[in-house]
This record gives structure tokens, sequence and C-alpha cells, in this order.
């Protein structure tokens, strides 16, 4: 569920996406994104990610600490899943784009396709990808209004990143979208071609914007509300979820999630709990 620099693996994703009342920011979008990474190119690699956000800085990733599953008690909530990683950002804001560290990567943050590929240059040598120019300018034409993560990388080994998590003002008020288009071999991706599905899909929600029965009826295997733990900082549960639903899992049967595009869900039918134990909710979004 992302587009790699260079030959690269991405396994066992999990991407979660929800709409938060912030005390400080008002109403926001949160996205937080996990996955293993193997680098199967002869140098520095690299990830792109998309998002449907605006003004975002170094300032929006948040540190989840040492609360290192916050993504995995959102799945542990519906799915059972195991514990995962952690992990934590160091910001560093410069003109037009961005660049800071994070664990195993080096990021590059901009609203402008093109500003991150000016600013590799400022990627440290062992971490600085050669990224194919066409692979910016088909984010410059496809994603016009999205802010562009770009987690470069020097590594062979499979490492259980560190869950991503950061929050923005979305584009779009009334629909979710996550970054979920594939392309692991450097070039440009194809949209429409066929794609496999390694990754978990989660949504969340208020409780305040929600009925009381939502995520609680046995007619819904896929929703649930998260147990978060009693030492959980309060900056950081001011960002997470109280419910969630679950709207793509390895193995699905909707042959329309397994072409290449991003996902997509109302936000209506996401606080309605319509229509989510069979996930007709979710769809395939084009740029």
């Amino acid at each position: 569920m992302c587009v790699s620099a260079a030959h690269a693996q991405f396994r066992g994703t999990t991407v979660y996406a929800g709409r938060r009342h912030h005390p400080v920011h008002g109403r926001i979008e949160v996205f937080g994104y996990q996955n293993t990474a193997v680098n199967l190119a002869s140098g520095p690699n690299a990830m792109l990610l998309h998002l449907p956000g605006r003004n975002l800085t170094p300032d929006n990733f948040i540190d989840v600490g040492r609360h290192r599953d916050v993504l995995d008690r959102m799945v542990d909530a519906v799915e059972g899943a195991a514990a995962a990683d952690g992990m934590a950002w160091m910001d560093g804001p410069v003109p037009q784009a961005h660049v800071f560290e994070h664990d195993v990567y080096t990021v590059v943050l901009a609203e402008d396709p093109m500003a991150v590929y000016a600013a590799l240059e400022r990627v440290p040598p062992h971490r600085r990808p050669a990224v194919s120019p066409e692979l910016f300018e088909f984010y410059a034409l496809a994603f016009p209004s999205h802010a562009i993560v770009l987690c470069c990388f020097d590594n062979r080994d499979t490492l259980r990143a560190k869950p991503l998590l950061l929050w923005y003002e979305p584009i779009d008020p009334d629909r979710i979208v996550v970054p979920a288009i594939d392309c692991h071999t450097g070039g440009v991706p194809l949209f429409g071609s066929p794609v496999e599905r390694d990754h978990v899909v989660i949504f969340g929600v208020d409780e305040t914007d929600v009925a009381d029965g939502w995520g609680r009826s046995p007619d819904h295997a896929y929703s649930a509300v998260v147990e978060w733990p009693g030492d959980l900082r309060h900056r950081l549960r001011e960002f997470l979820p109280d419910r969630v639903v679950v709207g793509a899992v390895p193995g699905l049967d909707r042959p329309d999630l397994l072409v290449n595009g991003d996902f997509g869900i109302d936000v209506a039918d996401l606080l309605a709990d319509r229509g989510l134990t069979r996930l007709d909710s979710l769809r395939l979004v084009g740029p």
C-alpha cells in the first residue's frame, strides 16, 4: 500500500484514517501507517505516501512515545492481531520541503512533489535514493492537492517499522481516503491494474459522533470499541479514536478492491454504521 523508489517488499501493512475533534486543532483527520519493509535495491530506497491534507509540517507528526502498539490496539479490537513496535520523530522545518529523521528513515515532506524531488540533495548520501523524476511528475498530475511523504531508507533487513502517526486538515470533509496505490519497482503506478492486498485498513470515529450502539452489535463483526491503556499520555490520546471499524483485511473477497487505487469511505456511512458488516461502504478511489 505504497509506492517505492526502487525494488522493495512491503508486508503486513496496517493503515488507519479517522476524523477527530481535537481540542486545539478542531476537526482534523488522523492518519496512521505501519509495515515491514525490505529493500531489494542495490542502494538506498524510499517509499512514497500521498496524503489528502493541507499545511503539513513536521509538527503534524505525532510522537507515540513508549506506546508502541497504537495501531495494533485498533486491530486487536476487531481482529486479535499481534503486537508491534513504535516510533519516535525528530523535526526540522525548512523552506519548501521539510527533511527530518525517523529511526530507519530520513523523511522528506512537502505539498509539492517537485519540492520533494529538489530536496533529495539534503538527504544523507547513505539514504538518498535515485528516484525517477517521472514518479514525482506522476504525483504532481494525479494528486495535485496532496501532501507527499517520502521515507528514505538503506536497509536490507526485514524491519517492523514503528507506526507513523500524523494529523492534517482533510481536503474533502465528506469522505475519508487512504493512500493504497501500489508499485514496488520504482516505476510509475498503473491505476486499475491488478495488485495484491496484504494489509488491514482501519477507520476510526469519535464517541460523540456516533450513536450509543455503534460498533457494539454482534451483527457488526468488523467494528469495536478500542481499549486504550490507562497510562496513555493525554496529548497522544487526543489524536486517537474511540471506536474503529475494519474496512479491508487480507483475503478480502471484493474483486473491485483488488485493483490499483486508493480506498475511500463516505463519512456519513461510517458514522451511521451502514453496510460495514459486508464492507459495502468501502470504495476504490481514483485520482
